[in-house]
């Protein structure tokens, strides 16, 4: 695993999934059918459990001004500065299933931040950079 750092506070817009993990490609498609174009956006998933244990997925993409989330109706969030642990996954697409066992190991370590979220950070069509917020004492 290693370390990334988000410099600065990242505003998004978000789609929630109505499934976990069934509702990620349409919470997915439904994002990139609200944007006019994801060209020059990062694109994340961002899921974490609720009160009840069950997974929340969020598809995301940053936002390029302030209150667009709120003009596309739809959700908004904050990825927050700070230290990150994670991996990067090449050709992510040959096994999906290397997502959830990255953040299966992610989660287990007692430096990530209780209150943070697993952030799927879409690099390009085949990477992505799997990464959990470090707890604040370690920020």
């Amino acid at each position: 695993m290693e370390k990334f750092i988000v410099k600065k506070d990242i505003p998004l817009l978000c789609v929630t999934a109505t499934s976990f993990p069934e509702g990620v490609l349409k919470a997915h498609e439904k994002l990139h059918t609200i944007l006019a174009t994801t060209e020059g956006r990062i694109i994340y998933g961002i899921s974490c459990p609720n009160q009840q244990g069950v997974i929340v997925y969020r598809a995301a993409a940053e936002q390029q001004y302030d209150g667009e989330a709120e003009q596309l109706k739809c959700e908004s969030l904050t990825l927050k500065k700070g230290n990150y642990m994670g991996t990067i996954i090449h050709n992510f697409h040959d096994d999906v299933r290397q997502i959830g066992k990255v953040f299966q190991k992610l989660i287990a370590d007692p430096n990530i931040d209780p209150d943070g979220f697993c952030i799927e950070w879409y690099i390009n069509e085949n990477d992505v950079q799997c990464m959990v917020r470090l707890n604040s004492s370690n920020n």
